[in-house]
């Protein structure tokens, strides 16, 4: 029998994402891969996977899980949610699943999450991860192109997740100190590539005006509500060529556009500037409605940022601390061990 999650409540956007498909942009075919890529490698680090293996993303609102298999251990890492471990029968039969800390579920129970807070995102990892084929070297959800993941597209009630591993061993669990995934006062950007096609005032709007997440926000590209941006006499259209991670696309009707992790590969609309690449995880965890605001930095400035946010992922695997917690009781196997082979009164045995 092959062990699995299975999908009772799917959540609202439900994905399995790992760390992209770089390489295939000259084919067209766009990296994708976690948004928030620092709670993604926090929840494979609780569990003991390697950082690049694939994890479910969970946006907005967590899914419903029961468990097909003889034991798995899975960490959430990232927003907040109450996280529930019920019995097959619905009742609650543990502690809430605490967040940034790993726990070993078993058989028929089920995982239930709620909405997040705190962050848009949050990542469900378990130990050995999904065994679900990679496409392009990739087991990245790719929605728009029906690729990757699970049939390439977000998880759908009745969904059965393959697991890697049959069982997971008793072990000491493992925690984390939650990560600080409050949004920076001002997101850093690097003017440019095409600044000349816009006015010194288009520039001067978008370091000093807070816009707003539009609710048409998706994997693709963040779209803000805002103050337009002027563009100069050149316009806004360009001949296409290559989007970055985190290009500011600006179409005709002014309003920026940040293009994010399932972006496509060319576009023909003006980029005023390019947010650096330590403050994508951030854009990734913020919900519509939220607020932006922008401040330029040189190429220095980034890439020494870049740098720490390399060196603080890399001193994850440190901060972590084992929990010890006493042993769970298997009820069912206890219910059907013979513990009690004979029955003798008080006064039989002599006494009182």
């Amino acid at each position: 029998m092959t062990a699995a999650l299975r999908v009772q409540v799917p959540g609202l956007m439900t994905t399995l994402q790992d760390l992209g498909r770089p390489g295939y942009q000259r084919l067209g075919v766009p990296v994708s891969g976690a948004l928030d890529q620092m709670s993604f490698r926090a929840a494979n680090l609780l569990v003991g996977n390697g950082p690049g293996v694939g994890a479910l993303e969970i946006a907005y609102q967590g899914p419903t899980l029961s468990v097909d298999a003889d034991s798995v251990r899975i960490a959430i890492a990232g927003g907040h949610a109450p996280i529930d471990i019920l019995q097959p029968s619905g009742e609650v039969s543990r502690s809430r699943l605490a967040p940034f800390q790993s726990r070993r579920l078993l058989r028929g129970e089920v995982l239930r999450m709620g909405a997040l807070g705190g962050s848009a995102l949050a990542y469900l990892a378990v130990e050995g991860g999904f065994d679900i084929d990679r496409v392009l070297g990739s087991q990245s959800t790719l929605t728009r192109a029906a690729i990757g993941g699970f049939e390439g597209r977000a998880l759908r009630a009745g969904d059965v997740l393959p697991l890697r591993q049959r069982a997971a061993a008793e072990r000491d669990e493992r925690s984390l100190a939650p990560l600080d995934l409050a949004p920076r006062k001002r997101v850093r950007i690097v003017v440019g590539p095409q600044d000349d096609h816009f006015t010194a005032a288009g520039l001067r709007t978008l370091l000093t005006s807070t816009y707003t997440v539009s609710r048409a926000t998706d994997r693709m590209g963040m779209r803000l509500e805002g103050p337009p941006l002027e563009h100069s006499s050149k316009g806004y259209d360009i001949v296409s060529d290559g989007i970055a991670l985190g290009s500011i696309q600006v179409p005709g009707n002014g309003l920026p556009i940040i293009l994010l992790a399932d972006r496509q590969t060319t576009g023909g609309y003006a980029k005023i500037a390019t947010v650096v690449s330590a403050d994508i995880p951030m854009l990734g965890r913020l919900a519509p409605g939220a607020s932006i605001a922008f401040e330029a930095v040189d190429i220095e400035v980034a890439e020494a940022a870049a740098r720490r946010l390399a060196s603080d992922l890399t001193a994850m695997a440190a901060r972590m601390a084992l929990v010890r917690r006493p042993s769970e009781i298997d009820w069912q196997r206890l219910m059907a061990e013979n513990l009690v082979s004979g029955v003798v009164s008080a006064r039989d045995s002599g006494e009182g």
